[in-house]
This record gives C-alpha cells, structure tokens and sequence, in this order.
C-alpha cells in the first residue's frame, strides 16, 4: 500500500468521506459517503464528478509541423482513420498487436497542431513506450505530467461546466476545445465513460483541486468513485480494458468494428498497414469464431466476471463466459457482458450461466442496456 500513486485530489477524496482501494497502481476512491448505488443514481439524473488522473495522457508533436504526418505515423499502431479525423474532433481507437489482439484501448484527439492521446491507467507505461518505440520518427510522444483529469457526467454537465468554463454548451459530442475557467486552462472533451452526456477535462495540477472544487461547489454535483463508474459504464455497454478487452482479443470479436473506417479496411484507400491487419480484416469479412454480447440474466442474481455460459440447460460444453457483470441500477436487474461462440451471439437467444453449480438461464441482449444520452 505504501507504493500507491496518489492523484493531485488525495486530500479532497479524503475530505469529502471517500473509501479507497488500490486501483492500477492509484489509491483511489471507490465510494463517497452516498454510496455506489447512489453515486450511479445521482450521475443519471445530476451530475457526478469522477477523478480519472490515473489515466495516461500523452502529446503527439509532429517534428514536420504538419498534424496528418503524425496521424499517418499513428495509423501504423491503429486500425482506425487518424488522417481524416477533423480538427477539434476525437475518435475512439485500439492499439493492436501482431496476432490481432488488443493492447488497449484509447481516445485521440486532432488539437490542429498535434494530437492529444488519453490511454488507460494500467496500460499506460506500456502504451506509452510503445509509442516512443513506434512514432519517434514523425513526432515527439510527450508524456503530460503536470495535469489531472476529471470527468463530469450526467444531465446536469453542461450547465454546471458552463458556469465555470463558457463555450461548452456550444460543443457536441466528440467535439474537443481548449477554453478558460477562472484563468486555468482546461482542454475538454465532450465524452466520458458512464453513456450519460458529459465532458472529460485536463487541467494543469496546480489549478485542479480549485477547479474541482468550483464544480462541487454548484447544485447538483457530487463526487464519484470507482465502483459506480464501473456500474455506469456496464449498463452503457462499454468495455473496460483487462476485463472485457485484452491482448488475445480482437476488434471483431469485442464488437468494435463500428470503430474500423472503410478506408482502413480491405478496398480502402489505406487499407491495412496496423499491427494483426491479417487476421482483423478477414474477420471483419468472414466473421469471427466468437463475439462480445449482451447477457440479461433473469431473476435477481448476477452473472458475475468468469462464470461459464453453455447453449442448454444441461449436459453440453462450455460456449462461452462472462466478462462483467453486476446489479444494473438504473434499470432495476442484473446486466452481464461476455463473450460467446458467433452461432450463439443471436439477439433474443437463451443461455445458461453456471451460477454456484446452478444453471440459470440468460438472454442474449442488445447493448446499451440503458439508452444513451450524448448530445449529437
């Protein structure tokens, strides 16, 4: 415990209650004194205020100048369209390695001069040597050190972050901008983790426990740990990475080839050229031999990360697991995600999950569980 990080808010969390865990080499807040199910309540229905500056964020600066060298330098570790994504916009994007399989997953941003690149907490070591080792001959990978990050989610957001920062209720979702707030600089990003509207925003150290305190401060507002973020973003069909994303899978089979451009895909004119390329686009032609699904469990009980899935209710081999799992506050019932073999992947079709040697039956489901609410 003594080696854990602290973000630049230790002593906020603490001052407003919050009971913390190791979470990715971070003490952390798991819960404020509102607790899980209230903290993923009030997000659905105000706004919650999410400590995220264990994530990993990194500057991409071009050595000629010109933004699309790095974006096509980027595209080598990618299988999504950086080239074309336009200036104050954000894309969501995976680094893949050679067998396919997914190092982690990502948010890049085109800031006009460079790109601004936020990787997960864990990962990020990693990521980021990846990069050096990968990019250093188009761009400097920069490392931002000296920033925290925050994310405000739920319906309240853009009133609340208006108030302190103008010019974001302009903003749409996916749209990136650079403003003011009470003389910081803060770089914001209309998006966030929890299928709510919201914004994610980086702001130097020095001006971050005031600029968190700004928003706390307003009607509405209450801090958020890491237990109803998780629960958030399940019900919005999110993946979080070690859990429902890992190295031996790939795009295709986590049912992100929405995230794949034509262009980047056999037939495009810059089809290819990223790490697994083989096998991720002829998956993305054949189908995969398994995919990610929604798994709505009936009754009460949770189908938690690892139980075994199977096609009848006895007899039979394993078809698949669960990945996450948990109770689904916001629509009153257990939600699961998993992945399962593609002849069973049907929406509407039923499975059975082993629970405590008890095969309880599921059903494969759409995702999100819980519709959206980004401002388009």
């Amino acid at each position: 415990m003594d080696d854990l990080k602290q973000t630049v808010f230790w002593d906020l969390h603490h001052e407003r209650g919050a009971k913390m865990v190791p979470f990715a080499g971070y003490d952390m807040p798991v819960q404020f004194p509102l607790g899980v199910l209230g903290e993923h309540l009030h997000t659905r229905t105000a706004a919650g205020l999410f400590d995220v500056s264990h994530m990993g964020q990194v500057i991409l600066r071009p050595h000629s100048g010109n933004v699309a060298d790095a974006a096509l330098a980027l595209e080598r570790l990618v299988p999504v369209d950086v080239l074309e994504l336009g200036v104050g916009r954000q894309r969501y994007a995976m680094f893949t390695n050679d067998d396919g399989g997914i190092m982690d997953d990502l948010m890049i941003a085109n800031r006009g001069d460079d790109l601004f690149v936020v990787v997960n907490a864990a990962c990020k070591d990693a990521d980021i040597a990846h990069m050096q080792a990968h990019l250093g001959e188009a761009c400097d990978v920069v490392p931002v050190t000296d920033r925290a990050l925050v994310a405000l989610q739920g319906p309240f957001a853009e009133r609340v972050l208006e108030a302190v920062a103008p010019g974001v209720a302009a903003m749409r979702f996916m749209d990136v901008v650079v403003l003011q707030a009470g003389g910081a600089e803060i770089w914001v990003s209309r998006s966030g983790y929890s299928g709510e509207d919201g914004f994610e925003i980086s702001v130097q150290n020095t001006d971050a426990v005031d600029f968190a305190r700004s928003l706390l401060a307003q009607d509405g507002v209450a801090p958020v740990g890491l237990g109803a973020r998780d629960s958030l973003r399940l019900e919005a069909g999110l993946c979080l990475y070690g859990s429902d994303l890992d190295a031996t899978t790939t795009p295709v089979e986590a049912d992100l080839a929405w995230a794949i451009q034509k262009v980047r895909r056999i037939g495009g004119a810059r089809a290819g050229g990223f790490p697994g390329a083989d096998r991720i686009l002829t998956e993305l032609q054949t189908g995969p031999r398994r995919r990610r699904v929604g798994l709505l469990p009936e009754g009460r009980a949770p189908m938690r990360a690892g139980t075994a899935i199977y096609a009848t209710e006895g007899g039979g081999a394993i078809i698949g697991h669960v990945t996450s799992g948990a109770y689904g506050p916001s629509i009153e019932r257990p939600v699961s995600m998993g992945y399962v073999e593609t002849d069973h992947a049907l929406l509407g079709h039923q499975l059975w999950g082993d629970v405590r040697g008890k095969r309880l039956p599921v059903m494969v489901a759409e995702m999100p569980f819980r519709p959206s609410t980004y401002k388009r």
